[in-house]
């Protein structure tokens, strides 16, 4: 006679993912709606191209999907900025590595930290000299500024997405914000002389 449990039948292994509820569904779907347009903005930076950008974030999305809420819902902001950080940073020495092999340079002229020409026309003048000036920062001090201001992200969110500590975020971006400010007076003051 075969032997029957009693009672419901116990849990799975600790480690198999459950399915997702409606609630984390709907989770999922409003971090996309909220997350989507400054995740991309942000990789399109760091990869030098849209189509690429697009790329890392929509799998940015499916290790969110493959993630934890539990984990990931208490620092989401930092998760996914770091996420596609190192989504971008991936694509990139991918990219290099074909370049190498292929021996051909079709993104010569997509270059980090340069501006599309339409995009300086468009804001005018002062966020030009702005983002030219920001272009000139060292690489973290650039990445810091953008999370910041364009981002909108906290110094401990930064940190996280950059591997610091909030202090040392504090110093970057003042350092950057110090120089930044000191390049614009400069060239006001040239200007105004000329």
């Amino acid at each position: 006679m075969p032997f029957e449990a009693e009672g419901p039948t116990p849990p799975g292994p600790p480690n198999t993912p459950r399915a997702p509820t409606e609630a984390d569904r709907e989770w999922l779907r409003a971090s996309v709606r909220r997350y989507e347009r400054p995740l991309v903005a942000y990789a399109a930076h760091l990869t030098g191209g849209l189509e690429s950008a697009r790329d890392v974030v929509q799998e940015t999305f499916v290790r969110l999907c493959a993630a934890q809420r539990a984990d990931v819902e208490p620092r989401l902001a930092a998760w996914l900025f770091a996420v596609t950080r190192n989504g971008a940073i991936d694509h990139r020495r991918k990219q290099r590595r074909m370049r190498l092999v292929e021996d051909d340079e079709p993104f010569a002229g997509l270059v980090a930290g340069q501006n599309p020409p339409d995009l300086a026309a468009e804001r005018g003048d002062s966020l030009s000299a702005i983002l030219d000036t920001l272009s000139t920062l060292p690489p973290v001090q650039q990445e810091a500024v953008r999370l910041k201001f364009q981002h909108g992200l906290s110094y401990k969110e930064i940190a996280a997405v950059l591997n610091l500590t909030a202090t040392n975020v504090g110093f970057i971006l003042h350092t950057a914000l110090k120089a930044v400010r000191s390049r614009l007076d400069d060239e006001n003051e040239a200007r105004a002389h000329a």
